[in-house]
């Protein structure tokens, strides 16, 4: 570069202030300003400027581009201090990605003999630029694209916006309604919100049936308060509430509650080409236990099935949670048929991976039972029974018991409102190692079957719950003490089994280190969502981890959950969730060790904020 001395000066001042210049010797920065050129980029002459098939690294010094891939996607958006261009120069391959000008701006371009050079003289210089790529191959390898149906927005799938009447039209103006449109349903709105849905079966049934005065009130036959989705819930949430609902039409509402159009069963079967969800069906039809256990034999062969139609097989979390929910419900339903009805209001919940919807293959039970504070001592040998029964059926069904007894057979998984909220107010204020266990299954809850309000009753007083520092403080703790099995030098540290051979646990010392960090950050900003991926996603609304953290969380936690469904899927003979680092190609076990160092960074920085005056 040829520039005044205090041009220089201001180029190096910049320099050195960006990583990986900051940590390197001065001589670094140097010949990179020495050796470097500047060009201003516009979008009139980025073409030009950029065109040369020579390759650079390539340093924002102003101005705002996007990196887009070949297919039109923004692989990322670039501002000052950011660098591209690397991954070419380390690789050899050729340039996949261009730039598109956003802001125009200075960059500094460094040629490949160059970066080559500090390369070999500078290893800290080499290792910034291999971990940067790594982490980019990792966001990219998630990225997603065509998603099977069942991953869908709702919303994508309506053939036609939403066809509506006021209550105070009469059945005949809705029939009519119905067939200028073309439609099998109707939508009644009051003040532009749901209010209650008339469908051509409530025409034969409630109107021609029971002969009624086709001028009487839609309000007369309508469905009131009907089931509905919003629209970027997913297709595969939409089915399974049709089918547990047994209903067959379902409006989908935008964010302000005001319909936007109607699902039908027929929409999503149409879409539907293979068999788990409707099995989930079929298990809530079922007559008996003996049939409920007699369907849950099929669900791992369609899961290997359906494991080939969608490309983020993380999904089969989400499904396998389902029908874990499906034979629950169904099974209480059963006990109720079979015992008469409950003496007082109760609902079922589920904890752990099954409240977080992310199930495997080898997860377990974690279930209870909240009752109406008002029970009667010998009311409660019911619940007693009743969670015997589905417990019991659930393990004839392959959910295995849970190691530490987290089920509704067990007594202190089943209480009132009052009681649950004791056990868990001990847990805070008491942050033993065991209470710290029972944070870990229990803070992931989610309601299954009864009376709603219950579980509402319950979330609210625990979300008002002033938890301690030291509560925090534990948690963090007791994360920080589950290490990544990575050694010296960036090495797998492996466990061994009894022939010697050895594996990485992808459970314990991966997937569970990112529920816990997901767990505490959200404890901490009061967010209810159970969902791993939903927790860090509501975090990006909060200060308290950046966003470029969540990504690496989200990324790192859907890498190492498909691993995990793989060798479950492929049945290695392997300890459960455990993979040998052998089996995999190259660049799988290059992300799996930047996965493993970006969850150890997480830790620390957890430990940072809630642990550093406790330890």
């Amino acid at each position: 570069m040829t520039h005044t001395h205090s041009a220089v000066t201001d180029v190096l001042d910049f320099v050195t202030q960006q990583l990986p210049f900051s940590t390197l010797p001065a001589s670094c920065a140097h010949f990179f300003v020495n050796h470097a050129k500047v060009v201003y980029i516009t979008a009139l002459n980025q073409a030009e400027l950029l065109s040369s098939e020579q390759k650079y690294l390539y340093l924002v010094r102003s101005g705002v581009f996007d990196l887009v891939d070949n297919s039109g996607e923004v692989v990322t958006r670039l501002g000052e201090g950011d660098y591209f261009g690397y991954p070419s120069l380390l690789t050899g391959e050729d340039i996949q990605n261009h730039l598109e000008v956003q802001t125009g701006g200075l960059i500094f371009l460094l040629p490949q003999e160059d970066f080559d050079f500090l390369r070999r003289e500078y290893p800290q210089f080499e290792q910034h630029f291999v971990r940067a790529h790594k982490k980019r191959l990792l966001s990219s390898h998630f990225k997603e694209r065509g998603r099977g149906w069942s991953e869908q927005k709702i919303s994508t799938l309506m053939c036609r916006t939403a066809v509506t009447i006021e209550p105070k039209a009469s059945v005949v103006e809705a029939a009519k309604v119905m067939h200028k449109a073309g439609v099998s349903s109707v939508i009644i709105t009051e003040n532009g919100q749901l209010s209650g849905i008339v469908t051509d079966r409530d025409l034969r049934n409630r109107v021609l049936a029971a002969e009624l005065d086709p001028r009487a009130s839609v309000t007369k036959v309508m469905t009131r308060d009907p089931k509905f989705i919003f629209e970027n819930n997913r297709a595969f949430a939409a089915l399974h509430l049709m089918l547990k609902h047994n209903i067959h039409h379902l409006p989908v509402l935008n964010e302000e509650r005001m319909p936007l159009g109607m699902v039908t069963s027929t929409d999503l079967l149409r879409q539907q080409k293979h068999d788990p969800v409707q099995l989930i069906g079929q298990i809530y039809k079922a007559n008996s236990h003996q049939e409920v256990v007699h369907l849950a034999k099929e669900v791992p062969a369609l899961l290997r099935g359906f494991s080939n139609t969608v490309e983020d097989i993380s999904f089969i979390g989400t499904l396998l949670s389902g029908l874990t929910d499906a034979m629950t419900s169904r099974l209480t339903e059963l006990f109720i048929k079979q015992q008469g009805e409950p003496p007082c209001r109760f609902c079922w919940i589920c904890f752990g991976s099954q409240a977080r919807e992310e199930q495997t293959l080898h997860s377990d039970q974690d279930n209870g039972l909240i009752v109406s504070n008002s029970i009667l001592p010998h009311q409660r040998a019911y619940f007693a029974k009743l969670g015997e029964f589905v417990t019991g059926h659930l393990i004839s069904c392959g959910i295995k018991a849970c190691p530490g007894g987290i089920m509704a057979s067990n007594e202190q998984c089943r209480g009132t409102v009052d009681e649950w909220l004791m056990r868990f107010e001990q847990w805070c204020q008491t942050p033993t190692p065991q209470a710290m266990l029972n944070s870990k299954i229990f803070f992931d809850r989610r309601f299954m079957f009864g009376d709603q309000s219950l579980y509402q009753a319950l979330n609210a007083q625990l979300n008002n719950m002033q938890k301690q520092d030291i509560f925090f403080a534990a948690m963090a703790t007791d994360i920080s003490a589950n290490s990544v099995p990575m050694g010296l030098f960036q090495q797998f540290k492996l466990q061994r089994d009894k022939r010697k051979h050895g594996y990485l646990d992808l459970k314990t010392r991966g997937v569970a280190i990112v529920n816990d960090l997901a767990r505490i950050y959200a404890l901490k900003c009061g967010l209810t969502k159970a969902n791993t991926q939903a927790r860090l996603e509501a975090l990006k609304a909060f200060s308290i981890l950046s966003k470029e953290d969540i990504y690496n969380l989200q990324d790192c936690w859907r890498f190492l959950t498909q691993l995990r469904f793989r060798i479950q899927i492929e049945d290695l003979d392997l300890p459960p969730n455990c993979i040998n680092p052998e089996h995999l190609s190259s660049l799988e076990r290059h992300q799996l060790k930047e996965a493993f160092h970006l969850i150890k960074q997480a830790q620390q920085a957890c430990v940072f904020k809630f642990a550093r005056g406790s330890l």
